[in-house]
């Protein structure tokens, strides 16, 4: 993955989004935070959906915070990333995600992340994938870009997202 750099004069007037923004951990090869607004005029999205959801069927899925406890390449797959997350039960869950290409396993460990947990199984590269981690999607400069969705540390794995 190609670490997005952000550029600044860091003249930002001591606003309380600019401390937090400096003061947030860099992980290497990891998207950074900045406190100047982002340019959006390339960017290109799908259309949202004409047909509606009914609520009932909604409130079906179960959106979990999730925490990263380990995080692996699927040998033989270049795509897959193997997941162990605390999802607030006594058993760890295991998700399989093909977003190799956006994330190296390493950056991911330790983060607080939003999954559906009551999807039924699925078998990839003969491992079971217990839900499905959910995640942004979008081109820019004609290339797709995704980002997971990563939540507050402080959110405790298993917190139920309404």
């Amino acid at each position: 993955m190609k670490s997005i750099k952000t550029g600044g004069d860091g003249n930002a007037a001591g606003s309380e989004t600019s401390e937090a923004a400096a003061a947030a951990p860099v992980i290497e090869g990891a998207p950074l935070i900045s406190a100047e607004k982002p340019d959006f005029s390339k960017v290109e999205i799908e259309p949202l959906f004409k047909d509606y959801v009914d609520f009932e069927t909604f409130s079906k899925s179960d959106f979990r915070a999730v925490k990263v406890l380990e995080c692996e390449a699927v040998p033989k797959s270049k795509k897959l990333l193997k997941f162990v997350l605390d999802d607030g039960t006594d058993e760890k869950r295991v998700i399989l995600s093909g977003i190799h290409a956006f994330y190296e396993p390493e950056q991911l460990i330790g983060k607080t992340l939003i999954a559906i947990t009551n999807l039924p199984p699925r078998s990839m590269m003969g491992m079971e994938s217990n839900g499905m981690l959910l995640s942004a999607l979008h081109k820019k400069d004609g290339e797709e870009v995704l980002n997971l969705l990563m939540v507050d540390p402080h959110i405790p794995a298993g917190a139920k997202l309404y």
